[in-house]
């Protein structure tokens, strides 16, 4: 990554490559990618002065990122093996490097504070992003500092990727195809380790395996922050250990005196190893964002933070896209956005939307993501989905795979225990929940279901 004058990026619009997009731009380098189809991240990053195209045509790449010794090329996993631009690029002497292996270099002589879990990553390492700028305190004189790469868009930042002064640098640690292994953090926390991905890990103990090779890459003398509860094969002996949770209290960290406002932020206070930090009011609605604040919370911690401003900053906290995104609010609808596609993470989100507004109806729409996770996991899909008073289905967004035999959408449809179920087509999608008469609107999906947030949102302030 030395000698390199320019940047092309295969799959730039994925969240984690798209960060790195930017990031090599505000450090003056041309950057350019490909991607499979325009999204608004992708639109973002062309009105950012980021060439892109989305026809996988060697022919259609400007000549500076042909330049075999000063073009680094970077890639996601996500990319299919044989695609045509990787394989051009793979095989003329370029540098290329995956995603995870830019990050891991990045990173390099910071204090690395990276945040690892098969769910509540990214929402957590938004807030440490945010808990950073605004309180981090080094012992300097100097509050609020840092970096971040997130895997969603701060909508504090808006972005998901910010850069700052000071050493420290936060990122979200990705399990998908070992990618966190290519991090060595200061300080580290691991919200769970519910099996996922097993295309990639073959089965649970392998990627609980994973996990804790992650945590024994914490530098000596740092810190592992586990969620309470979460047990690793093995723990690295020669670093400090905590825990967290929402409300236990035999976790080094938790939250008591919780109480919710009107709107369904919760106000709490957060019991540390050494004191308590009262009066905390977190400025987005949910219970599970108390405990993934808790979570931040612990690692700025340990890190060193000011008190007051670490408070303020809660408040002033406005969440990420496509977590519990309360995306319209008016007299007869409320209509949320979350990315949740584990079972898992389906069933804190509604069950935080229960707590937020009870007694009102929730109809949910799902896009399945993958066919893999979707055939190892549609009983708990299906579990999770009869939660809600109303389910809509859409075909599975098959991303990099190919289809399955028996594997569709329908097996979690036949799974689901509540009577009104359906599936859908995206091309019937709007029409459907035109028609819609619960008080709550859920879109699910980590695929191209967000394609549908704005149409959404635009329909339901038309009824007005």
């Amino acid at each position: 990554m030395i000698n390199f004058k320019s940047v092309y990026i295969i799959g730039i619009g994925g969240i984690g490559t798209s960060a790195l997009a930017r990031y090599f731009k505000a450090e003056g380098y041309p950057v350019a990618g490909y991607d499979r189809t325009p999204s608004p991240l992708t639109a973002q990053l062309e009105s950012e002065g980021i060439s892109v195209h989305y026809t996988d045509d060697i022919e259609s790449v400007d000549r500076i990122y042909k330049s075999v010794d000063s073009t680094l090329v970077i890639y996601t996993p996500a990319v299919p093996h044989d695609m045509g631009e990787l394989t051009y690029y793979r095989t003329g002497g370029y540098t290329l490097l995956k995603r995870s292996q830019v990050l891991g270099a990045v990173t390099e002589g910071k204090y690395c504070m990276a945040v690892a879990g098969t769910h509540g990553k990214s929402s957590t390492t938004t807030m440490l992003a945010w808990f950073n700028a605004c309180a981090a305190d080094d012992g300097d004189g100097v509050i609020g500092s840092g970096s971040a790469f997130m895997g969603g868009i701060s909508k504090n930042f808006g972005s998901n990727l910010h850069i700052g002064g000071g050493r420290r640098i936060a990122v979200e640690a990705d399990e998908f195809d070992r990618s966190f292994l290519r991090l060595y953090p200061d300080v580290a926390l691991i919200s769970s380790v519910d099996a996922d991905h097993l295309d990639i890990y073959g089965t649970h103990r392998e990627l609980r395996q994973a996990f804790a090779l992650f945590a024994g890459q914490i530098k000596k003398g740092g810190a592992l922050i586990l969620k309470h509860g979460v047990e690793l094969p093995c723990t690295p002996d020669n670093v400090d250990i905590y825990t967290y949770s929402l409300d236990d209290a035999a976790a080094d960290f938790h939250a008591v005196n919780c109480r919710a406002d009107s709107r369904g932020c919760y106000m709490f206070d957060i019991v540390c190893p050494d004191m308590v930090i009262k009066d905390c009011h977190l400025g987005i609605p949910g219970y599970v964002n108390v405990e993934n604040c808790v979570g931040a919370t612990a690692m700025i911690w340990v890190a060193g933070f000011d008190r007051e401003r670490l408070r303020q900053a809660m408040t002033s906290f406005r969440g990420v896209a496509r977590r519990l995104d309360v995306r319209y609010h008016g007299a007869g609808k409320i209509y949320i956005d979350d990315y949740a596609h584990h079972p898992e993470e389906l069933r804190k989100t509604i069950q935080s939307v229960r707590g937020m507004f009870p007694g009102k109806s929730i109809t949910a729409v799902f896009q399945p993501h993958l066919y893999t996770r979707t055939r190892d996991f549609w009983q708990g899909f299906a579990q999770s989905l009869s939660m809600v008073d109303r389910l809509v289905l859409l075909p599975i967004y098959p991303a990099r795979e190919e289809p399955i035999e028996g594997v569709d959408s329908r097996l979690i449809l036949d799974a689901v225990t509540i009577a009104d179920k359906s599936i859908v087509s995206k091309e019937g999608l709007l029409d459907v929940l035109a028609a819609d008469s619960n008080d709550i609107l859920i879109t699910f999906g980590a695929g191209d279901i967000d394609r549908f947030v704005e149409p959404i949102s635009l329909m339901l302030s038309n009824r007005e």
